[in-house]
Parts: structure tokens; C-alpha cells; sequence
């Protein structure tokens, strides 16, 4: 399938505008994909278009929507990745999709090289400087490549040292066939007073789960366990979240190849990585909270 049938960077402004307003206003990435892609209607196979690594094509394009909002003055986001609607976009209620581009892109130089995104406009995107997630960065690129490396069965033995990392105890590997999907087991237990059993499915792609999938794996878990894990080195679809957390049926929680790589930081697995201090003298809080050094009498 063809890149092209994803629309183009600048249709996902409104959705993305849209999505955060029936958020209450401030969201997660993952959260504001999701609803934004659901607003588009966008089809399981537009989602499962791959731009790289294990980013989807739609969420490389909802990346750089993000990012001109935010430069045009209408989107906030912390550095743990949590967006929000500023003052300024509160009192907009309909985005104007011109002047947010060229307000943008007159902010930087001609000079500056364009890239571009392959969309059915044929349009390109500025090569902004952004503390967005616009592709993944090199480490999280060559993360996913030693895990798409690994044979499933190695992949299923890392999955099994990644939850005994994050508290879980006998973790085990089944190791099985038509076993339903169900590729391992364990238990975790939260503040060592109250612990439930778990069974966990690793996937090693680049694809998207699909809700199939997840739905199959709900049924082989009934009966083992009350509580499912899906970990998958890819992306899952928005119908497959919905699955996940369908009223009156277990719960399964979802690990992609973004939130995967995010833990294996959090637990430096195979990962050396350096903290560089960086302070900066805040003068205005000197004036403020003791004075300018003008004398009082």
C-alpha cells in the first residue's frame, strides 16, 4: 500500500486540536494519537503503514502537526511528553490551517532544507528543531533493531528479564505452540502485600497488533489468568486499544515499541547512558526574593 493514501501533515491540525479539546483540554502522545486518529476515521491499514523504525506513517505526520501547533502558539507539551491546549488556543475554535504554516515557516530562514514527508500533496515539511517526538531518535532506532534481531524465542527471554526487571516474579517462558498466543506467564505484586497472576504475549515485528489479535488472546487467557500483557516491538491500532479495555472483559495492557524502548532506558538494559549537568543562574529569583542591591532606608 502506498505511503500517499495517508493524508497529508496539515489535515491532522484539526483533529489534533479537536482530540486535546475532548480530552479535557491536556493528553498523553499515545492518548491524543488515538482519539485524533478516530476523529480522521482512519482505517487499520493507513495505521499500519510503517515511516520508520516502528513509528507508523500517521504518527510521523500527527508529530509534525503537533509541532507546528506548538510553534504557532496553541499546543504546550512537558518533557515527560504530556500535551495541552495554551492560553491562546483555548479561545480558537477553528484552526486556520494557512496561517499556522506560513506563520511557521517564516520563522525560519530561507537557507533552511526542507524534507520531505511523501504525502499526496507531494508537500514538504520544515526541518524544525523541536523537543517533539518527530522520528525516533538514533538510540531508540538501533533499541528497536537489536530487538527485531533477537529469534522469537530470544525476544521472549529478554520480555521475560524486562518484567523481572519492572518487579514481576516467577516469570516463566512456556515456550509452547497452539498455546493460544500465550507465550509466558508470572506474577506481579504491588507494595509486597497484594500480588495476581499475569500471562504475557511477545510479538517481534514492526507491524500493528490488530484488536483479531487481541481478542484471540483475551480467550486463551480465560481461565489461566485475569490480567494479559501484550508486548510487541511494532504498534498497535486504535481498534486494538479499544479491545484492550472493552467494558465487561479482562483487562490487557499494551507495551508498543515506543513505550518498550522508554523502559529499557528507565531500566538501563544494555544501555550506557551519560547525565550531563547543565546549571543556569535564575537572576530574576535574586532580584525578586532579595533585592537588586539598591539600598533601603
Amino acid at each position: 500500500m502506498d505511503s500517499s493514501q495517508v493524508p497529508p501533515y496539515n489535515k491532522f491540525f484539526g483533529p489534533a486540536f479537536l482530540a486535546l479539546k475532548e480530552l479535557g483540554g491536556s493528553a498523553t502522545v499515545e492518548e491524543l494519537d488515538r482519539k485524533a486518529f478516530e476523529i480522521m476515521k482512519l482505517s487499520d491499514d493507513q495505521l499500519a503503514i510503517i515511516h520508520k523504525g516502528n513509528q507508523s506513517k500517521a504518527e510521523y505526520k500527527m508529530a509534525w502537526a503537533r509541532t507546528y501547533l506548538k510553534k504557532y502558539g496553541l499546543l504546550t507539551n512537558t518533557e515527560r511528553g504530556v500535551w495541552a491546549i495554551t492560553t491562546k488556543g483555548s479561545s480558537v475554535e477553528q484552526i486556520d490551517y494557512k496561517a499556522v504554516i506560513e506563520t511557521v515557516r517564516a520563522t525560519f530562514p530561507k537557507k533552511q532544507k526542507y524534507e520531505s514527508i511523501a504525502n499526496s500533496q507531494n508537500e514538504q515539511e520544515d526541518s524544525i528543531d523541536s523537543d517533539t517526538t518527530i522520528s525516533s531518535p538514533s538510540w531508540e532506532t538501533e533499541v528497536l533493531d537489536e530487538l527485531l534481531n533477537l529469534s522469537p524465542s530470544g525476544f521472549e527471554k529478554f520480555s521475560q528479564f524486562l518484567l523481572r526487571e519492572s518487579g514481576f516474579i516467577e516469570v516463566n517462558v512456556t515456550g509452547k505452540t497452539g498455546d493460544g498466543g500465550i507465550d509466558g506467564n508470572g506474577i506481579i505484586r504491588f507494595a509486597g502485600l497484594v500480588s495476581f497472576p499475569v500471562v504475557f504475549q511477545c510479538k517481534r515485528y514492526s507491524g500493528s497488533v490488530s484488536a483479531e489479535q487481541i481478542r484471540n488472546f483475551r480467550g486463551a487467557m480465560q481461565g489461566r489468568a485475569e490480567k494479559g500483557l501484550v508486548i510487541t516491538t511494532g504498534t498497535f491500532t486504535p481498534q486494538a486499544y479499544k479491545e484492550a479495555t472493552r467494558d465487561g472483559a479482562p483487562v490487557i495492557d499494551l507495551v508498543d515499541g515506543a513505550l518498550l524502548v522508554k523502559k529499557i532506558k528507565e531500566l538501563r538494559l544494555g544501555l550506557c547512558v551519560e547525565m550531563v549537568e547543565k546549571v543556569t543562574v535564575n537572576h530574576e529569583w535574586f532580584a525578586l526574593t532579595f533585592g537588586n542591591g539598591t539600598s533601603v532606608k
